[in-house]
């Protein structure tokens, strides 16, 4: 299993485009959301983009959380949580947050196998203990290099991935 971890689209749907696209090439399996798409209109793009499962959490940006169900509610693959979700991915316990200082008491209390976090739009990738904690950076490309991650949980194996627009 290929899991794609994103974070902070902010509208940029020309680099969503661009990583569903590389994401599809890779074998990508399910797809998990980090926070801020900003506009309803981009989980459209993204739900319309990947077929695998969607999971997704909201950020400080997403402003209209109302349309956004709406939208997610056309998708039966497209599953909208709160500001948390917890998965099972492969066996493998999954926190999904959008806030790297929420994602540290979860990585710190040893509940999970990996937990994602986005906001601050950097690259992280940590180890605590048996917990793998990882930041993908941002799709949108503002504060650095487009980019998105890949996690392997059979593996236990995470790896940051440019975002190249052609």
């Amino acid at each position: 299993m290929r899991v794609a971890v994103l974070s902070d689209i902010h509208d940029n749907i020309w680099n969503l485009e661009a990583a569903l696209h590389d994401i599809a090439g890779r074998g990508g399996d399910v797809l998990l959301f980090l926070g801020d798409f900003c506009a309803p209109f981009t989980l459209a793009q993204m739900a319309e983009g990947f077929r695998g499962p969607i999971h997704a959490v909201f950020g400080n940006n997403d402003g209209d959380p109302f349309l956004l169900a709406q939208v997610a509610s056309k998708f039966d693959h497209v599953h909208l949580y709160g500001p948390f979700a917890e998965l099972e991915l492969a066996g493998r316990r999954v926190a999904l947050n959008h806030y790297p200082e929420i994602a540290r008491r979860l990585v710190e209390s040893g509940a999970y196998d990996a937990v994602f976090s986005g906001h601050n739009h950097q690259r992280h990738l940590d180890v605590v203990g048996t917990t793998l904690w990882a930041n993908p950076g941002e799709v949108m490309g503002r504060f650095g290099a487009p980019s998105y991650g890949l996690y392997d949980p059979a593996n236990h194996v995470f790896e940051h991935v440019d975002i190249r627009r052609e």
